[in-house]
């Protein structure tokens, strides 16, 4: 036959027909951005371990909200460190505390903007665990997902537009699915962190959240990272319980847990672009080892591609810049 007749290249060979004939495409629409709030008033504290990145005062996160809102970014996600800290978690449960505060702030300034509040007990423990802890030093399942369930109806008073909780508490999706029925707050999507996984990658945003563990770590109650279908048993159990999105947390080193997800479940997937993962191409990029945006856009566009809708990401505010370029 000679030479074959398909020329893949065919298609490639201009800016315009690669436009054209791609697959995958990024939109800001799909993306959400973590914003860190602590206390005090003025306060914009860089963090270290992920450049571009800082710990805000409420006044300065409304700030921030209003930059990423203006730049077409939909949705944020907020994370507490409150000042206070003990074994009830008792900053958390504060129905007026600084996430509820954050919330609040943030929607009355940017009602267009979809807020989402993570909802966990580690940032408020003076243990830095994400559930209650028993005198031997086990999680208490239940009692903890009682308490959860509770701060996601703070938040959903608050104002959020949804809740994500990221403790890995078994039940606590369905919890918090018949607390916030009962409240009257039947249309607050709930976000889980159905598939988050006992990651080496999460380092940099426990200096950012001041939520590492003081003893011990998380792998009894986070997800093995050998496991594959243990996710999928994961993400469906909270679809039964009443899960609007179901996250897979990381995202680049579990690409094959998304595809498996999205192929399983008829939801929202969501996949979380963690700051180990940021902070990686920060520092590469640094050094002068890789180029950033390629790299970022190569990594955003490979979670796109293996099946997220949705992408929670530091890169946000830098993805609106590139897209609109």
């Amino acid at each position: 036959m000679g030479f074959p007749l398909h020329r893949p290249r065919r298609t490639r060979q201009s800016d315009l027909w690669r436009r054209m004939v791609r697959e995958t495409h990024l939109s800001l629409d799909s993306c959400i951005y973590p914003l860190f709030v602590v206390p005090g008033r003025g306060v914009r504290h860089r963090v270290e371990s992920m450049p571009g990145i800082s710990q805000l005062s409420v006044d300065e996160a409304v700030a921030e909200a209003r930059e990423v809102a203006a730049a077409g970014v939909p949705a944020v996600l907020i994370f507490a460190a409150p000042a206070q800290k003990d074994a009830k978690a008792s900053a958390a449960l504060d129905p007026k505390g600084l996430a509820a505060q954050a919330i609040s702030a943030i929607k009355d300034a940017c009602p267009q903007l979809l807020v989402w509040a993570d909802v966990c007990l580690c940032g408020s423990t003076d243990h830095g665990h994400c559930g209650h802890v028993l005198p031997n030093g086990r999680i208490d399942n239940d009692a903890s997902v009682e308490s959860l369930a509770q701060v996601g109806l703070n938040y959903a008073r608050a104002g959020a537009d949804a809740v994500a909780p990221s403790d890995m508490m078994d039940g606590r999706v369905l919890a918090m699915r018949q607390l916030l029925d009962r409240e009257g707050f039947e249309t607050t999507p709930i976000v889980s962190y159905a598939a988050k996984y006992a990651s080496s990658f999460y380092g940099p945003f426990r200096e950012a959240a001041e939520s590492a563990p003081a003893f011990g770590d998380r792998r009894s109650y986070q997800m093995d990272p050998a496991n594959a279908r243990e996710a999928l048993r994961e993400v469906l159990q909270d679809v039964e319980e009443g899960a609007d999105l179901v996250m897979v947390k990381p995202a680049g080193p579990y690409l094959d847990v998304i595809r498996q997800v999205r192929d399983a479940v008829h939801l929202p997937v969501v996949a979380y672009q963690v700051s180990g993962e940021y902070s990686l191409i920060k520092a590469a990029a640094e050094r002068g080892w890789i180029d950033e945006r390629a790299a970022a856009l190569e990594t955003l566009t490979g979670i796109k591609r293996a099946g997220a809708d949705l992408i929670i990401t530091y890169f946000a505010p830098q993805l609106a810049k590139w897209l609109a370029e």
